[in-house]
This record gives structure tokens, C-alpha cells and sequence, in this order.
């Protein structure tokens, strides 16, 4: 049995020296500059089967993990980074490797379109939302809305019709779920008439109306009304080149 004396046998010059020393320690400890994670601190993912073997089965609890490790790294250490300030490339290599391992998780496409898409910074927004762009081809019919929002994003925030458009036509020739909003299918209809191509919107509306996929009565009321007013802008048109 080990020989311990109380507190009481201890001088109280030797209690004096261990309080001197520890209050020392937590000034010293207050005093030191925190530790602060920087924007090239993170690090690129490692590969796929080396972070599935590290899951020990479980690939959809680690991918959970791994997002909220990601969109936390900014706050680490009480720092915030901007995202504007983080390597993108990085960002989107481990918002890939988020999804390989949970292709059927739809978070990391809401931060890539709806956070890490929305910094003030041009290249860094293209970036992201090409990233969204690829990442929807592979799933359409469960991540079409973060490509929607990605089209609105391109067409109101960058005021890039063209791109807006090439979003746009992906959601409307591959996007084929019964259960998807017509709204959805639409943009490239509604974006051809923004560009003033008329007649493929018109033949557009009245390709999809005759085709049976809508079946909702105010979206095929809606439909057949900006179809009326697109034949009325054409004869107008025409009218005017006669003149």
C-alpha cells in the first residue's frame, strides 16, 4: 500500500510554491494566442475506399460526420473563415467524396448550391455551381432542385443566360420522375422567352401540353395561358415586320 500523507503534513510554504505555480500555468495558458484554423488548413480528402475502410460499414454515418466536419471547419478553434476564402477545389473534392459514400444524401448539394454558391466571388460561384451541374447527371431524379436552384442563381445572380439555359435544358430532357413540378421542367421554356426565342418556346408548351406529363389542372391552366401570350407576341411581331 502506497505511504500518503494528508494535505495537512504539507508546509505551507510548499502549498505556496504548488499555487504560485499553477496560477503561473492558467496565466500563461490565458495569455497564449489560440489556435486558429486557416483557409489552406484544409486538407484535400483521402480516396474513396481508404475513407470507406476507416467507416468500419457504416459509409452513410461517416458521410454525415464528414459534412458536418466540412461546413464546421470555418469555426474551429473560434476563428471564422469566409468561404469565399477556402480552396474550392478542395471544397468540392470533399463534397464528392461526402457523396460516394451517401449518393442518396442531398445535404451536401444544398451547401454546395445554397451556401458555398452564394459568396461574392464570380469564379468561386461558377465553380460551385458547375460542380452541382456535374453532381445532378449523375442522379437526376433525386438531385434536380438543387439544379434548379442553381439555374436561378446563374440567371438572376451571374446574368448568364446561356448557362442558366444549358441548366435549364438538362432539367428538362433529364429529369423524367412523375413526381417532379412542372415549374422544374419548365425553366428552359421560361428562359427561351426571356432570350426572345418565341418559337421553340412556343412549340416547347404545346409539345409538353400535348405530351399528357402535365396532369395538374392550374399548371396545365398555366401553361396554355403563356402559350396564348407567346402566339400574341409572335403575331405582334409579325405584324410589325409587314409594316
Amino acid at each position: 500500500m502506497r505511504d500518503e500523507r494528508p494535505l495537512s503534513h504539507v508546509s505551507r510554504p510548499v502549498l505556496a510554491l504548488l499555487a504560485a505555480g499553477l496560477a503561473l500555468q492558467i496565466a500563461l495558458h490565458a495569455a497564449a494566442p489560440q489556435p486558429r484554423a486557416k483557409a489552406p488548413d484544409l486538407m484535400p480528402p483521402p480516396a474513396t475506399p481508404l475513407l470507406r475502410l476507416a467507416g468500419l460499414g457504416e459509409p452513410i454515418a461517416l458521410a454525415k460526420i464528414l459534412m458536418l466536419q466540412l461546413q464546421a471547419f470555418d469555426y474551429r478553434s473560434g476563428s471564422k473563415i469566409p468561404y469565399k476564402d477556402l480552396d474550392y477545389a478542395r471544397v468540392e473534392a470533399w463534397l464528392a467524396r461526402i457523396l460516394e459514400l451517401d449518393p442518396g444524401g442531398q445535404y451536401p448539394l444544398l451547401a454546395a448550391s445554397r451556401l458555398y454558391a452564394e459568396v461574392p466571388d464570380e469564379a468561386r460561384q461558377r465553380s460551385m455551381l458547375d460542380f452541382v451541374y456535374r453532381q445532378y447527371l449523375l442522379d437526376p431524379n433525386r438531385r434536380w432542385p438543387w439544379l434548379a436552384h442553381a439555374t436561378f442563381l446563374t440567371k438572376h445572380r451571374l446574368k448568364d443566360m446561356g448557362l442558366a439555359l444549358k441548366y435549364a435544358s438538362a432539367l428538362q430532357k433529364y429529369t423524367t420522375a412523375k413526381d417532379v413540378p412542372a415549374w422544374a421542367k419548365t425553366m428552359e421554356i421560361f428562359i427561351r422567352e426571356d432570350l426572345n426565342e418565341l418559337e421553340t418556346a412556343r412549340v416547347m408548351i404545346g409539345g409538353l401540353l400535348a405530351s399528357g406529363r402535365i396532369t395538374d389542372r392550374g399548371e396545365l391552366k398555366f401553361l396554355d395561358g403563356r402559350l396564348r401570350e407567346i402566339e400574341e407576341r409572335l403575331k405582334q411581331g409579325a405584324g410589325k415586320k409587314k409594316r
